[in-house]
């Protein structure tokens, strides 16, 4: 390990921070916080519906452990929150799953309001990106204007739908409402990027480390013999 590298959650093996039976490490984030820092997040979570929106969490997190899918939790966090109006931003390559999602909210008592990404149909040109990029479609997505759109639909939550990298990020950035994710979209793992991080060590593990060594697998010996 590098000398200069700086260490954080992701480095520590013992997360005492949960377990607190534990030790922490010399670099840890919680044995080093600031504790004006920490005073000023827990004062955030008395903000607006900051912690509304904690509480409902929680509960479904505990209500729902290992026992309901993504979908119904959205629903039942909704509930919590007297949510009814649900604004869908989603990617035109996920009209399907964004329709199925909206057939679900209707039968379950909630409205749907949906954006679709390509709205206005605005040329990728027009904000300077690249002609080249217009080879895979020429129309541009418009995630800063599909949380606009929602903002005036005045919706009580909003759910993302396969928004491209990047483009999700300014969805958030410009949301009034409260943002969550369905679906995270990722083009060649059939919208599951998790399986690239399973495979990192195998399947992906050239792409990801071109210069570490390649793995050897040594085959099993053979004890019948």
């Amino acid at each position: 390990m590098k000398e200069d590298m700086t260490l954080s959650c992701v480095d520590c093996g013992t997360q005492n921070c949960k377990f607190k039976d534990r030790t922490y490490p010399d670099f840890c984030l919680t044995t080093n916080l600031k504790e004006e820092d920490k005073e000023w997040a827990m004062e955030k979570y008395d903000e607006a519906r900051n912690k509304e929106i904690m509480i409902a969490s929680a509960e479904v997190e505990y209500e729902g452990y290992c026992q309901w899918s993504r979908v119904q939790e959205i629903m039942e966090f909704a509930r919590k929150i007297k949510a009814h109006r649900i604004g869908i931003a989603n990617c035109i390559g996920l009209i399907n799953e964004a329709r199925i999602f909206a057939k679900i909210l209707r039968a379950n008592g909630f409205e749907p309001y949906a954006v679709i990404c390509k709205v206005a149909g605005q040329a990728k040109t027009s904000v300077g990106i690249p002609e080249k990029c217009e080879n895979i479609g020429p129309a541009m997505c418009n995630p800063i204007l599909q949380a606009r759109l929602l903002n005036e639909a005045h919706t009580d939550l909003n759910v993302v739908i396969g928004l491209c990298v990047g483009h999700d990020s300014l969805f958030y950035k410009y949301s009034e409402a409260y943002v969550t994710t369905l679906v995270t979209k990722d083009r060649v793992t059939g919208n599951n990027p998790a399986a690239a991080l399973y495979t990192a060590h195998s399947y992906y593990h050239k792409k990801f480390f071109p210069n570490a060594p390649k793995p050897t697998f040594k085959p099993k010996e053979d004890t019948d013999k």
